[in-house]
């Protein structure tokens, strides 16, 4: 508890208004971007990290070299990306279908749905946004639960298997999950109560997922939720829990082009077509970590991927 109550009210008012204020700068600042530009220029976003850095890098590439200007605006909130397509400020950038479903739509309580079907629910009702899904690849960048591989033989593979093991042996696993997963409705809570996952609270850590990594690898918990496709269960040598009760949605990566855009411009989904073929989560773990493994620039691999498979021609 907080010793001083009322300070701690003011900080996190000041920090709200703070957060509020640099959504709106740099949505004005894509406003302007997006006045000053030229008819053959895309304006390309992405989310703050590293996956979606490689996916927009790819477009980024792939356009430039069909003659296109590109402006790169990278690295923004998932709200401040979508709020920025559906004003047509910026053109495109990569999205998941599950995010979408879940938080953009709002569709959760439609109940669980195939790659496939949430792809197509997601494509059509996005149209009236003017939103057009391109390609679905498959990335599928879900919540997941991670363990050492080590562990993974008394543990086992699933996560109902993990489920088994804690009621066999109560209190001996540390959870470490990601503060917002842990509190929302449809988050760790609701997935433990699916499989029967019954824990003590002194099991259960939150931290960002950034600091599970590190806190599984000095044995200072035991099952890691992470992200499916990060570049980090390479370098940790983690083994992903599969989800056999379907319990997570689908995460399929995907490009998001404003309608108005591809009006103009009906080649694009050509041109980015191969990306969502090419890419799944095993070579998506592997250039992310690339980038977060061993600290290489998502442009640059980015440009190699896309050398090494054909698609980008070498430099002049």
């Amino acid at each position: 508890m907080c010793p001083y109550p009322g300070k701690w009210k003011f900080y996190r008012q000041s920090k709200s208004v703070f957060h509020i204020l640099r959504i709106f700068i740099v949505f004005v600042l894509l406003i302007s971007i997006s006045c000053m530009r030229s008819p053959n220029t895309i304006v390309i976003g992405s989310k703050p990290f590293t996956e979606s850095y490689i996916m927009s890098s790819m477009a980024s590439l792939l356009l430039q070299q069909e003659g296109y200007s590109v402006l790169e605006r990278f690295g923004v909130g998932s709200m401040i990306a979508r709020q920025a397509l559906l004003a047509h400020q910026i053109d495109l950038y990569p999205e998941y279908t599950g995010t979408a479903y879940t938080l953009y739509l709002d569709r959760s309580s439609e109940g669980i749905l195939s790659g496939e079907e949430l792809y197509n629910r997601v494509r059509d009702l996005d149209q009236e946004n003017q939103v057009a899904w391109l390609d679905r690849s498959r990335v599928n960048n879900t919540y997941a639960m991670a363990v050492r591989k080590e562990d993974q033989k008394k543990i086992g593979t699933t996560l109902s298997d993990l489920a088994r093991y804690n009621r066999n042996h109560p209190g001996e696993l540390v959870f470490g999950i990601d503060h917002e997963f842990y509190e929302r409705p449809d988050g760790f809570k609701t997935m433990a109560e699916a499989y029967g996952l019954k824990l003590n609270p002194d099991q259960v850590r939150t931290m960002e997922i950034g600091l599970s990594f590190e806190s599984i690898s000095r044995n200072q918990i035991d099952v890691a939720m992470i992200y499916s496709t990060d570049g980090k269960l390479r370098k940790y040598d983690l083994a992903v829990l599969k989800d056999d009760r379907n319990f997570f949605p689908v995460y399929n990566a995907c490009f998001n082009v404003h309608l108005k855009t591809l009006s103009k411009h009906p080649d694009i989904p050509g041109i980015l077509a191969p990306v969502a073929r090419l890419l799944d989560n095993e070579s998506m773990q592997e250039l992310n970590f690339r980038v977060d493994g061993e600290s290489r620039p998502a442009f640059l691999v980015a440009k190699n991927y896309l050398r090494k498979q054909g698609l980008l021609k070498p430099d002049p």
